[in-house]
């Protein structure tokens, strides 16, 4: 890939104030580039891109461009965007016009230890248990991930050593803008169909991420899809794997439930004990995606200690289970999961807690994805008591598959939805009773449901 950031300057953020733009702008301020940024809408991450020193416009408009030898834009801009409008007219004059994954991708071949975690599901969780172990062994880490992270205040982090942990998603092969170092395939499902297609060009995709790995490869040794690519990787990097079983070079033996929110195991490396691990976050997934992190970071030479400590401190990213209110008895819980094995994992994990009842409010994201997988997501969410459901957030997309939210509903005993949010909000209050846990479940903005909920629950008293 060109590196096009020699010799670069001035580089203008389109939507600075986004997630996976922000924690860019911090790596790129620190290594002494001059940012310029818009946004629609005043945030508190636009406050603190304001503190850092970098200019901030409020409204997007041609104008803003001025002067900027490179412009970065996400998926998320549209294409009537002004400044992306005029700067597609720069690019004619040479100006160089990236997308956020072509950037994040020169950004990460500037670090010699970079950890690009990837995987249909775990990677934010992942990426955050690795950032936390990174941080507790002293190291000065940079990161992107795909969720916030309370213990560095946002999605990002820029540090002065050579690690960097990154999230590597495989959608539309963003992944392979990448250079890692180090790579961490946590599995390969089916997921992205509208892009790939089918099982196998996604697998060809994951291929090409392996094959670019340069230093040491930490596969999922239960999971067949991941073992499957790995054996046919071209790269020298080193494989290591980690697993559920006692073949896998990491595993995990004399797993504990201390609690809802707490888990204890043994850390075995090829048969030998490292050091007892605390897991602060539900579900017996992630003891494995822990796995996956204390893999990835003892290969790379992170001490033992630094692991049980970084993830004994670990509670979890925003958005993954997270535990948002208890009022009246009744618990409230925020997930990002979004495709039928997330969801399943998720509500498999509520069902093993001590609640009378598990409520599931889901929000079906993206037609395809509902039309592709309508029998899969209607399995999973039928593993919670109570369904209820929004209608489908189209995302990117228009809804050419005709599909509805009634149509999944139709598939689950006792299912219903609602087209507002305010209608959800309202059933559910009405309904739930105390002892009961409500999860909202998507990763497009139900949780807009969850505050609605906590909301109503606060005035009832």
């Amino acid at each position: 890939m060109e590196n096009f950031l020699k010799g670069k300057k001035h580089i203008h953020f389109i939507g600075i104030g986004g997630s996976g733009m922000y924690p860019l702008a911090q790596i790129l301020h620190t290594k002494g580039y001059y940012l310029t940024g818009s946004d629609n809408n005043e945030t508190a991450t636009l406050q603190a891109v304001r503190a850092m020193g970098i200019p901030v416009t409020l409204g997007q408009r041609a104008e803003n461009i001025e002067g900027a030898d490179c412009i970065v834009f996400s998926a998320a801009i549209m294409e009537d965007n002004p400044e992306l409008i005029a700067a597609r007219e720069a690019a004619k004059r040479g100006v160089k016009l990236a997308e956020r994954s072509e950037l994040l991708g020169l950004v990460t071949e500037q670090f010699s230890k970079a950890m690009c975690v990837s995987g249909t599901h775990g990677k934010t969780t992942t990426s955050s248990m690795l950032t936390m172990i990174l941080l507790a062994a002293g190291i000065d880490a940079s990161a992107v991930i795909g969720g916030k992270l309370r213990a560095i205040s946002g999605s990002g982090r820029a540090g002065k050593s050579e690690y960097m942990v990154c999230e590597a998603c495989e959608f539309k092969d963003t992944f392979l803008h990448l250079f890692p170092n180090i790579s961490v395939i946590l599995n390969i499902d089916e997921d992205h169909m509208d892009y790939f297609k089918n099982m196998e060009n996604l697998k060809r995709s994951f291929l090409k991420f392996c094959d670019m790995t340069t230093d040491i490869i930490v596969a999922n040794g239960s999971d067949a899809n991941t073992m499957e690519v790995v054996r046919k990787c071209s790269s020298k990097a080193k494989i290591v794997t980690f697993g559920k079983t006692s073949d896998c070079d990491f595993y995990a033996e004399n797993i504990t439930q201390i609690s809802d929110f707490h888990r204890r195991f043994d850390l075995m490396n090829n048969g030998k004990r490292l050091c007892g691990i605390d897991v602060h976050v539900p579900g017996e997934h992630n003891v494995y995606n822990a796995l996956a992190a204390c893999a990835a970071a003892y290969s790379a030479g992170i001490p033992a200690d630094a692991l049980q400590k970084g993830l004994s401190e670990f509670t979890g990213a925003m958005r993954r289970f997270e535990k948002l209110a208890e009022i009246n008895g009744v618990t409230f819980v925020d997930d990002y999961g979004h495709h039928p094995a997330e969801i399943g994992a998720t509500l498999k994990t509520a069902k093993e807690m001590s609640f009378k009842r598990v409520w599931c409010v889901h929000q079906p994201f993206t037609y395809s994805r509902t039309a592709m997988l309508l029998d899969e997501f209607a399995k999973a969410l039928s593993i919670a008591d109570k369904v209820v459901l929004t209608e489908i957030m189209g995302g990117r997309e228009k809804n050419t598959y005709n599909i509805y939210a009634k149509d999944l509903a139709e598939k689950i005993d006792g299912c219903v939805w609602f087209p507002t949010f305010e209608e959800v909000a309202e059933y559910v209050t009405d309904n739930v009773r105390e002892g009961d846990l409500v999860i909202t479940t998507s990763c497009g903005d139900v949780y807009k449901v969850a505050d609605m909920m906590i909301e109503i629950m606060k005035t009832r008293g």
